[in-house]
């Protein structure tokens, strides 16, 4: 990785050569340590490569269609909703930057330090701006010099392009504060992505009425429109092959690690999407036993059971959620294959309640009690009811979490809306929403069967709640086991 162009200081350039002239005695106060020659000769002999008679993104009538009904909900009021800003890694290296979830949302656009406002417009309800960080200027240095500069990451939009693109008017960014400073009037701000926007609104807002927007913008991603269910399904489809990549590399995966599995997932989701929706759990053995299994560094073992969750993020930041456990040999153990068909079946009660009307607990309860009844089944409960052990939640020491969430362009979609409108709301077409039922037998636990213990089992898909039902948009991947068996053969083959 290359250093950014640091001019010299004065006592760097005596040292190398004593009869050079100081730097602090040169005509030219812009460009300490770097020739007049040389900042002149970098002003000029750029080409124009201004974008004219751009098209507007795939989304645009959609994000404006929610900017419309933001704008509706919060009449008279000025609303600030950042992109944010990079994140240091360490020292002068950043993590790679993803723009807020409420900020692509309304806009479309990924870049960081943006801002979206919207100014009360009488009875037209608000105006749109976007304000960005313009095209490099060249004249002043900033496009070489700067370590954000053109020269150093890469063309970005001008504010031209941008209004092309998005359909949203765009200024400098570098205005935005200064505007902000000395705006009037109800404001409110969507916190913790933009330190700089809210120290400029230090004594314009109230954190009870920030999250009312935040809560508000979490709610309105519950139903999702056309555009993010086709987004979704993308996602879903290029996660189907990322699995089939991993158990086709399964031999090499045995001669390495679960990181070997982990890299070949995040090639496929780089290839065809932005990023992993989140990191993926690879976990071989009894670390499938560990909900959040991310270090990924386990051995892979014939015999033992994979339990992969994984998903792709799509260039639009819509993510898949997607679990299969698998036999890292092709064949489940007789065990494996009990402990794996309750939680299909357990999985099959869950699908099977989700459809409008019903409440988002419906299919939590649903696979908790088939879960519980082979619980019982199996001895491992005394004697005890399934209805007791459900009152008593007992079932919980071995299927641990709830059995979905929302899905969309987060993991956990829509996790800031209010209990009513998301737990304890009822279903309705165009909710997403994952059913992921699991058994997990933890390696130390001594209440149940010596052979049980180290195996983890999940199944998850992603669900669309439709008019009449629901669709499985992860349902390229198999999940009886026998199909998956079948599955497996047919790309090892």
């Amino acid at each position: 990785m290359s250093e950014e162009l640091i001019p010299e200081t004065p006592e760097q350039e005596t040292e190398e050569n004593e009869a050079a002239e100081p730097i602090k005695q040169r005509k030219n106060g812009l460009y300490p340590g770097v020739s007049d020659e040389l900042a002149e000769n970098m002003k000029s002999g750029w080409a124009d490569t201004e974008l004219r008679g751009l098209e507007p993104i795939a989304q645009a009538e959609h994000t404006a269609a929610r900017r419309a009904a933001l704008s509706a909900r919060f009449p008279g009021e000025r609303l600030v909703i950042p992109a944010g800003n990079l994140k240091t890694r360490s020292n002068d290296t950043e993590y790679a930057f993803r723009a807020s979830t409420e900020y692509a949302y309304l806009t479309g656009d990924q870049t960081q330090d943006g801002v979206l406002v919207l100014e009360p417009a009488g009875d037209s309800g608000h105006q749109a701006t976007i304000y960005l960080l313009p095209r490099s200027n060249r004249e002043n240095g900033e496009f070489w010099l700067d370590g954000q500069g053109e020269l150093w990451v890469g063309r970005r939009h001008s504010l031209a392009e941008a209004e092309q693109l998005l359909g949203i008017p765009a200024k400098d960014v570098r205005e935005i504060a200064a505007a902000l400073t000395e705006a009037t009037g109800p404001v409110r701000n969507v916190r913790g992505h933009d330190a700089s926007i809210e120290a400029a609104l230090t004594d314009k807002v109230t954190a009870e009425r920030d999250e009312e927007l935040r809560v508000y913008l979490s709610e309105a991603r519950l139903v999702k429109d056309a555009f993010e269910i086709a987004e979704l399904q993308k996602a879903c489809d290029a996660t189907a092959r990322g699995f089939e990549d991993v158990v086709r590399s399964l031999d090499k995966a045995e001669a390495t690690s679960e990181r070997f599995i982990e890299g070949t997932f995040f090639l496929r989701a780089r290839i065809e999407g932005n990023d992993i929706g989140y990191g993926s759990i690879c976990a071989a053995g009894p670390h499938a036993t560990t909900l959040h299994w991310v270090r990924n560094d386990g051995a892979v073992r014939s015999g033992d059971l994979l339990l992969l969750d994984a998903g792709v993020e799509t260039n639009e930041l819509y993510t898949a959620d997607v679990t299969r456990t698998l036999p890292i040999n092709g064949t489940f153990s007789p065990l494996q294959r009990t402990i794996y068909d309750a939680v299909y079946e357990a999985q099959e009660a869950g699908i099977a309640a989700v459809k409008p009307g019903a409440t988002f607990r419906d299919f939590h309860d649903a696979s908790q009690r088939v879960l519980a009844e082979k619980l019982v089944a199996w001895g491992l409960l005394g004697d005890l009811s399934v209805d007791k052990v459900l009152e008593l939640g007992l079932q919980r020491r071995w299927t641990l979490h709830g059995t979905g969430h929302m899905l969309g362009m987060d993991v956990h979609d829509c996790a800031v809306a209010r209990t009513e409108a998301y737990v304890d709301g009822i279903l309705e077409p165009g909710v997403c929403l994952t059913v992921e039922p699991g058994l997990y037998f933890q390696a130390d636990d001594l209440t149940v069967p010596e052979e049980y213990r180290g195996i983890g089992v999940r199944i998850e898909d992603d669900i669309l709640v439709t008019e009449d039902g629901n669709r499985n948009l992860s349902d390229q991947l198999p999940r009886r086991a026998d199909e998956v068996e079948a599955w497996m053969a047919q790309l090892k083959g």
